[in-house]
């Protein structure tokens, strides 16, 4: 959730709407210094801070005792019902990942060696074997401890830990490929010569800059596709929160079970959790070892922490700007403020801004005239950097910038209320910081210096729109127990990348981008001439949708876009790609539809006719009843899952054109479904299908492709079809390795596939 929660949307709308004209006049025209200024009154104690203070409530983010035993239980049934991964993520909730942590958390001793079996079993199954290890070692440390054991309910603790170290030792036994070596190795591949001009970039790129295109990236070289272009690590980063920790008012209490990414990954590198080490402070705040806990309260969280529900609720694009601030340091943060009072007048005529960095391009020597770089004409990654992003402040709707303003003035005033200006202000240590300090109720007015902050805040709210970056990771889908890993990116965090924001966008972009935590690793997708410009794509694609669509969507970056895909579309009276294989056909001769609110069949032979509009209801029907099918086969009833995606498929083959996307959907749930049962040439039959479709729409040599392909070699793999699995985990490599690197994890797992596949003895490969 990016923005605020719609309630305080509505309130701030309210608010805005009820102001003087004349003064809505001064704060849409206003600077981001003096909206700060007019703003820090407008926020009533009585009405909307009362209004925020109401939904703030509404975010689970103090400490609950009574919440650990709800947890613990709720992890026992999923443990139950063989849900390893779900259990050990609940039992986390109760401090189990140390002993010492749980005991200050006055966790009965008699009760910890049976909780710790628990986990253990659940590290075993999920191949976290030297964490099992640990954990059966602080059991057998508490049972000599606690002497002789005789009762029935002490040998059946003993028979278990005995049962758990064979299992442990049994797979320990088996062989495992080597990864170190082999990684030693791709990193030597990918050993570059680093651009001294831009921190983080290839030698094979250039920073420019022009009035049309602003700052961008250009390749100064020829550059071959998987040719590693950019690493750069987040100035700033903080991980998506999930929808279940806002609450619908009630006077009850109520946890909930559901399993989002502030479980799974720690909060501060980004690295995924299993038993994670919690804030002393605040549930909402997890990390993967106590460095990262320590590291992230030094840094940032011992200011956040006890404002975790306010920022849960004014959404993660204020967290960024908070945290952004942190992260500087105050004396930086006021440096740069002041020095943009300067150039205001220019930064509110974009025209004139435009034309006098042009001109200072021009006039200085190399890139020391381009906005962000330092004296010496370097691009770093730094606060600099990221302070000079553009804010399109005179682009953002009066309204919009109001609900900024309000939402960054409210966090400011709760920082003060809190006794955390000095924290804000780097004036005290993180010794005299351990605990809340509480202070005496102030006035109400900020003080110069949190002015000061809220006004980088600002700013960095409103950068966010265009320069905010989402942090994806390949995220197992469904249960994740099957032979076969089925994967998806998902949106994990929003992050500043100031190197990575000098990239414009292109519906058909030249580079791929790829997460390792919070680093980022820009890679050519295709070949660059020397002297092209480098391309990201912001996310509207030529191969997801239309010219129309795409070019709506990018509105809200403040440019048309005017790339060689849209051009090619926009004066082409051909239908786009997308538009043709995502259409509708005929119910009757399965002949194309043609038209916009009326669809009148292709055929003219046939005179059938129908709206889109029934086209469109029958198609979310048919999503729905896809969307049953898969619960089903998470229910574990892959028989009645295959019967309904077959209805499905025959409903779809009526209405869809078959190199609809939601066709090839089908073909790869159905090889989903197959392959839990171990049918895995059926299910190979089905992702063949599902591959074409893919082709189709995203290409040969596209990372969709690559994906589809890993998942057809696992298939291949572990139904023994040696010669096609080989032939499949080449092609896969080669397609992610340019998308991906060579260090990823799906790269790794082809490699030890092949390496199994290979060891097999000659008569066996020669027979397949």
């Amino acid at each position: 959730m990016a923005l605020p929660v719609e309630e305080w949307q509505l309130c701030a709308s309210r608010r805005w709407a009820a102001l003087d004209p004349a003064l809505r006049e001064r704060l849409a025209a206003a600077s981001l210094h003096d909206a700060v200024r007019l703003g820090c009154g407008l926020l009533r104690p009585e009405v909307e801070a009362a209004a925020l203070q109401r939904l703030c409530r509404r975010a689970r983010a103090g400490k609950e005792p009574a919440a650990a035993r709800f947890y613990r239980e709720e992890g026992n049934q999923l443990f139950g019902r063989r849900h390893y991964g779900a259990a050990l993520r609940l039992y986390s909730q109760v401090c189990l990942e140390d002993i010492a942590r749980a005991e200050s958390h006055g966790y009965p001793d008699r009760l910890l060696p049976k909780v710790l079996l628990r986990k253990a079993e659940c590290l075993l199954c999920l191949g976290r074997l030297q964490e099992a290890a640990d954990a059966l070692s602080v059991v057998e440390n508490r049972i000599a401890m606690d002497g002789i054991m005789t009762s029935p309910a002490h040998q059946t603790l003993l028979k278990q830990l005995s049962q758990l170290k064979v299992k442990i030792h049994e797979k320990e036994s088996c062989p495992q490929p080597a990864r170190e070596a082999r990684g030693d190795i791709q990193r030597e591949s990918e050993i570059w010569e680093e651009n001294d001009s831009i921190s983080g970039a290839s030698s094979s790129l250039s920073l420019k800059f022009d009035t049309e295109r602003g700052r961008h990236l250009v390749a100064s070289q020829d550059i071959l596709p998987g040719q590693s272009l950019l690493k750069e690590e987040a100035f700033v980063s903080v991980l998506c929160p999930g929808e279940s920790l806002l609450l619908q008012d009630s006077s009850e209490t109520a946890w909930d079970t559901q399993v989002t990414n502030a479980d799974l990954y720690c909060h501060r590198c980004l690295r995924q959790l299993l038993a994670s080490v919690p804030c002393s402070g605040c549930s909402y705040a997890k990390y993967c070892s106590q460095n990262c806990a320590d590291m992230a309260w030094e840094q940032y969280h011992r200011t956040e922490c006890s404002l975790g529900p306010l920022l849960l609720t004014l959404g993660v694009f204020c967290h960024v700007a908070l945290r952004t601030v942190l992260l500087a340091g105050f004396a930086e943060v006021s440096r740069l403020v002041e020095w943009s009072h300067d150039g205001d007048k220019d930064l509110h005529n974009p025209e004139a801004r435009c034309k006098h960095l042009g001109e200072a391009a021009d006039t200085r020597a190399g890139t020391r005239g381009i906005p962000g770089c330092n004296d010496n004409g370097q691009y770093q990654s730094s606060y600099q950097a990221v302070f000079n992003l553009l804010p399109h402040a005179e682009k953002h709707s009066p309204d919009h910038k109001f609900l900024c303003m309000l939402s960054v003035v409210a966090i400011c005033k709760q920082l003060q209320e809190a006794g955390l200006e000095a924290a804000v202000l780097n004036q005290e240590s993180a010794e005299k910081l351990s605990k809340p300090k509480t202070c005496a109720k102030t006035s109400g007015e900020l003080s110069p210096e949190l002015k000061t902050v809220a006004e980088a805040m600002l700013r960095h709210v409103l950068q966010l729109q265009c320069n905010a970056q989402a942090i994806t990771v390949m995220q197992e889908s469904g249960s994740g127990d099957g032979a076969v890993v089925n994967k998806k990116p998902v949106r994990l965090a929003t992050a500043f990348f100031p190197v990575l924001s000098l990239l414009n966008h292109s519906c058909w972009p030249n580079i791929s981008v790829s997460f390792s935590g919070t680093a980022a690793t820009v890679r050519a997708s295709q070949p660059i001439p020397s002297g092209q410009e480098v391309f990201h794509c912001y996310g509207p694609h030529r191969c997801r949708m239309r010219v129309a669509e795409r070019q709506q969507l990018l509105r809200q970056y403040f440019f048309e876009c005017h790339c060689q895909a849209c051009l090619e579309e926009l004066e082409s009276d051909v239908n786009s790609v997308v538009a043709m294989r995502n259409s509708f056909c005929c119910p009757t001769c399965q002949a194309p539809m043609q038209g916009e609110d009326m669809l009148c069949c292709s055929n003219e032979a046939c005179a059938i006719s129908v709206s889109r509009e029934s086209l469109s209801r029958r198609l979310q029907d048919l999503q729905q009843q896809i969307k049953n099918a898969l619960e089903l086969l998470r229910d574990r009833k892959a028989d009645q899952a295959i019967k309904m995606l077959q209805r499905c498929q025959m409903n779809a083959g009526n209405f869809l054109s078959p190199e609809h996307l939601l066709m090839g959907e089908m073909e790869d749930h159905l090889a989903q479904v197959y392959a839990t049962l171990g049918k895995w040439q059926e299910a190979a039959r089905h992702l063949q299908r599902s591959i074409e479709i893919v082709e189709m729409h995203h290409g040969p040599s596209s990372v969709e492709i690559g994906h589809e392909l890993f998942k057809l070699a696992q298939i291949l793999f572990n139904g023994f079809a040696v010669s096609e699995a080989l032939s499949t985990i080449q092609r896969a490599e080669e397609i992610l390795s340019v998308h991906c690197g060579p260090q990823s994890t799906q790269i790794q797992e082809l490699q030890e596939m092949k390496t199994c596949l290979l060891e097999l003895p000659r008569s066996i490969l020669q027979r397949t």
